[in-house]
């Protein structure tokens, strides 16, 4: 099965998100979407984020009801700091059966030579590349194993939801209503 991989902190997990999900399902040749919560990425700030746990059943509160799109708990049993290149390893290891391709954004791709052996990655799997506003080319955009694909770009962040909520916004219509209704139970993103 032709598997791609969505990994992100999730923090929250946003409508954004499970557009680019839904998009990359339904317009590409992948047959099924794993969300794979990070606990944390090393090249991101940690301060902000809430329990992994807690960002884990934000995520599947979102994708409950999608057979094709499974929400991966994956990086919270392997040892931190979590490399995607170590995770691949693992999961081409413990699912031969499967293809697996990344799903990023422009912004990750132009950030790519920093990853942990970055030219494994771009030699050995595919990469789908969903736009960003203002991300300038990416010199792997070339690469053969990258696609950009036409996914409806979004300027919605989890950053902007932690920053609504703190201050009090409604943010009804930026993220699911379970996920909203999990946020505000746990009183999270509240400090």
């Amino acid at each position: 099965m032709r598997v791609g991989l969505f990994f992100g902190s999730f923090n929250p997990i946003h409508i954004g998100h499970q557009v680019i999900a839904q998009y990359l399902l339904s317009f590409t040749e992948l047959e099924q979407i794993w969300i794979i919560v990070s606990p944390h990425n090393p090249l991101k700030d940690a301060q902000s984020l809430i329990h992994a746990y807690d960002r884990l059943e934000m995520c599947k509160l979102a994708f409950e009801d999608e057979v094709n799109i499974q929400v991966k708990d994956i990086e919270l049993h392997l040892p931190q700091p979590s490399y995607t290149i170590d995770t691949l390893t693992y999961l081409g290891e413990k699912y031969p059966q499967h293809q697996f391709s990344l799903i990023m954004g422009e912004d990750n791709l132009l950030n790519l030579s920093k990853w942990k052996n970055y030219e494994l990655i771009l030699r050995d799997y595919q990469i789908y590349v969903y736009p960003r506003i203002n991300s300038s080319g990416s010199p792997f955009l070339s690469h053969p194993n990258v696609k950009l694909t036409q996914t409806p770009i979004m300027e919605l962040s989890a950053s902007f939801i932690r920053n609504a909520i703190k201050d009090n916004k409604a943010i009804n219509y930026f993220v699911d209503k379970k996920v909203l209704t999990f946020i505000a139970s746990k009183n999270l993103y509240k400090l």
